[in-house]
C-alpha cells in the first residue's frame, strides 16, 4: 500500500495507483477531458494537472502515480489558472456553435467549461475545416476535435480496426485517415465505438431525422417501425426514466406518438432468425462436408469486419439475414398480402442501437423484395440516440403503455437476449435443442457466455447425443483474437457468435452516450430480466411466428425462406 495525503486528506491505495483514481476512489473530483480509465491515459489534454509539493512544476494526475508521503492539492490558484490557460487553447482550434451541435448538453468539453467558469467566447484563432462529405454514415468534423486520441485508442485497442492516426505535427497535426491505408469504407467496421468514445462533437453518425419525418408525413406511405431488442433497455436514459418507467409498452406508446401507423418488435423476427438459424445449424452439424465453425450473421460491424480482414471465411457466416432485414423482407411481403397493401406504399423504419445498421440497409445485394422494382427491405434506420431526440417534446413517463402492433410485435424471452452479448447463441440452442430432442431444455442451460477479462468464451453442450462446441465473443479485437486461435487449430468450435461492440448491441455505436461509463452490462442485465419474466422463453413458441411458416413460408429453409430470408454476403458491397 501507498500512503499520500490529497487535499488534506490522508489516503491509502495500492501500489501503481495514480492521483486521478486515488482521488476519485475517495470522492474528490478532478476534471478531466481526454481521460479513459485503462483505455486513454496519455495526459493529452492537460485538464486534470495537480500541484504535488517538492515538484516544480504541475503534473497530469490522470497518468501521474502515487508515491508514499507524496502531499497533493487538486484545487489551486496555480492549478486553476493552468485549466482554463489549456481549455482556452483547446477551443481557440474548436468550433463553438455549440447550439448547433449533435452533442449540445451532452459534450465533455461542454461539461468542463462550465466547470472552470469559461464564460466569456474565446475567439476562434485556427479552427480546422470540415473536410469530410456528410453523405458518410460515420461522420467527422475536424473543427469539433481536440486531440484527445481517444478515438484512435478505442479504435486500436478495443476494436483492432486501426482506422484513425494522428497526421502531422505541432499546429498542422490533426486526427485523420492515414494517407497509405485504403479508403474508409474499405477499413472500418463502422461500429460507431469511436463515436460513443469522443468528448465532443467530432465524431457523430449521420443524422436520418428528417427522412423520418418525410416519411411519417406522407400521405400516401405506410409508416412501420420495428425497434431492436437493446433499444428498450436505454432509450429512458435521455429522459431520465428510471427502468420501472421506461418500458416497452411506454416505448411503443411514444414512438406512436410521433404519427407513425405501426409500431412493431424486432423481437418478432429474432424469433424468426433463429427458426433458420438454428435449422441452418443443425443442417451443417449433420453435413461430413460442412465447413465449421459456422458464424453468426446479424451483425453489420462483424460482417464488415469479416469481409476486410478474413474474406476467405465470409463463406462462413450463417446466410441468415439480420432480425431487421428479416423484418423488412416480412413487412413488404406476408404483411403487405395479408392486408392487401402495395409493398411500395410501405415505408420501414428501423430503431437500432447500431451505427452499422444503416450501412446494412442500403446494400444492394441484401435485398431480395422485388428488388428489381428498387423496393428495400427497410427503407430508414434511426439510431437510439436519434429516436431520443425525436422524442424530447414527448412526456414519456405520463404516457398510458400499449402493446406492439399485431402481428408482428410478437417476441419471446429468447429474443429479447439477442441484444446482448452470447444472448444469439443462448436463444439458438435453446431451440436447436427442442428441434432435435422434442422437448424443450431448461432456459437457463446455456448461460455460459459471460468472462469478464478473457477475450472469448467456450462452452460445449449435449444436443440430442451430439456434442456441439460453442464460442463466443464481443468487441472486434477480441473477435480477432478468437479467429486466429481458430485458424491456427488451438481452438475447435461448431458454433461461434460474434458482436462487434463490447458487450453486444447493449454497448452498440448508436446507444445513448455517458462519458466515461461502460454501461453494456447494465442494460444486458435489464434484456435478461426481461427474458426471465416472459412468459414464453422459446423462439420456437412463438405462435405469430408459427402462424406465418402455417400461412406463408412453410418450414425453415424452405425455397421461399430462402429466398426472402437468406443472403449471400460474399457478393455483399462495401
Amino acid at each position: 500500500m501507498v500512503n499520500l495525503t490529497i487535499n488534506g486528506k490522508q489516503i491509502a491505495v495500492e501500489e501503481h495507483t495514480t492521483i486521478l483514481e486515488a482521488a476519485r476512489a475517495n470522492g474528490i473530483h478532478i476534471p478531466t477531458l481526454c481521460y479513459l480509465k485503462e483505455l486513454n491515459e496519455v495526459a493529452a489534454c492537460r485538464i486534470c494537472l495537480v500541484e504535488i509539493e517538492g515538484v516544480d512544476k504541475l503534473m497530469a494526475s490522470c497518468n501521474t502515480e502515487c508515491e508514499e508521503g507524496m502531499v497533493v492539492h487538486t484545487d489551486t490558484k496555480s492549478t486553476r489558472y493552468a485549466r482554463r490557460i489549456n481549455l482556452e487553447l483547446i477551443f481557440s482550434q474548436h468550433k463553438t456553435d455549440c447550439l448547433s451541435c449533435v452533442r449540445d448538453g451532452n459534450c465533455q468539453l461542454q461539461e468542463v467549461a462550465k466547470e472552470l467558469n469559461m464564460t466569456r467566447h474565446i475567439e476562434e484563432v485556427d479552427a480546422r475545416p470540415n473536410r469530410w462529405k456528410s453523405s458518410r454514415i460515420l461522420e467527422r468534423d475536424n473543427s469539433k476535435c481536440i486531440q484527445c486520441f481517444r478515438c484512435i485508442n478505442v479504435c486500436d485497442r478495443v476494436q483492432g480496426m486501426n482506422v484513425w492516426d494522428l497526421l502531422g505535427t505541432g499546429k498542422n497535426a490533426k486526427v485523420g485517415i492515414n494517407p497509405a491505408k485504403k479508403h474508409f469504407l474499405e477499413i472500418c467496421a463502422l461500429c460507431g465505438q469511436c463515436i460513443t468514445h469522443c468528448p465532443t462533437g467530432a465524431l457523430y453518425v449521420r443524422d436520418d431525422t428528417k427522412k423520418f419525418y418525410d416519411a411519417v408525413e406522407d400521405p400516401d406511405m405506410i409508416t412501420v417501425v420495428q425497434v431492436a431488442p437493446a433499444v428498450r433497455s436505454a432509450y429512458g436514459e435521455a429522459a431520465g426514466l428510471p427502468a420501472e418507467l421506461a418500458t416497452e409498452g411506454r416505448m411503443a406508446a411514444a414512438i406512436k406518438s410521433l404519427g407513425v401507423d405501426y409500431v412493431f418488435d424486432t423481437n418478432f423476427t429474432a424469433d424468426l432468425t433463429i427458426m433458420e438459424e438454428g435449422s441452418e445449424l443443425l443442417k451443417k452439424l449433420g453435413d461430413k462436408d460442412a465447413k465449421l465453425p459456422m458464424f453468426t450473421s446479424c451483425c453489420p460491424g462483424w460482417v464488415r469486419f469479416i469481409k476486410i480482414k478474413y474474406p476467405e471465411l465470409v463463406g462462413q457466416l450463417s446466410s441468415a439475414k439480420s432480425p431487421q432485414q428479416m423484418f423488412g423482407a416480412v413487412t413488404k411481403s406476408y404483411f403487405a398480402e395479408k392486408n392487401g397493401v402495395d409493398p411500395s406504399k410501405i415505408f420501414c423504419i428501423s430503431i437500432m442501437p447500431c451505427t452499422a445498421k444503416k450501412y446494412e440497409c442500403d446494400v444492394p445485394e441484401v435485398q431480395d423484395v422485388d428488388a428489381e422494382g428498387g423496393i428495400k427491405d427497410v427503407d430508414l434506420v434511426l439510431t437510439t440516440r436519434e429516436l431520443t431526440r425525436l422524442l424530447r417534446p414527448v412526456d414519456i413517463a405520463s404516457l398510458e403503455e400499449i402493446p406492439f402492433d399485431s402481428p408482428l410485435g410478437s417476441g419471446t424471452g429468447a429474443a429479447v437476449i439477442f441484444g446482448g452479448t452470447g444472448g444469439v447463441m443462448e436463444a439458438a440452442l435453446r431451440s436447436a435443442a427442442f428441434l432435435v430432442e422434442g422437448k424443450n431444455p431448461d432456459p437457463a442451460a446455456f448461460k455460459k457466455y459471460d468472462n469478464p477479462g478473457q477475450a472469448w468464451s467456450e462452452a460445449s453442450y449435449e444436443v440430442g447425443g451430439t456434442t456441439v462446441r460453442t464460442a463466443v465473443a464481443s468487441g472486434l479485437a477480441n473477435a480477432d483474437a478468437l479467429i486466429q486461435s481458430i485458424l491456427k487449430g488451438k481452438t475447435d468450435v461448431d458454433f461461434v457468435e460474434i458482436m462487434a461492440c463490447p458487450g453486444g448491441c447493449a454497448g452498440g455505436g448508436g446507444q445513448p452516450i455517458h462519458d466515461g461509463l461502460e454501461l453494456a452490462h447494465d442494460r444486458g442485465d435489464i434484456l435478461n430480466a426481461l427474458d426471465e419474466s416472459n412468459a414464453i422463453r422459446y423462439s420456437h413458441e412463438n405462435k405469430e411466428v408459427a402462424a406465418m411458416y402455417e400461412e406463408y413460408f412453410g418450414e425453415p429453409l424452405s425455397e421461399k425462406s430462402h429466398h426472402l430470408l437468406h443472403t449471400d454476403q460474399t457478393k455483399w458491397s462495401l
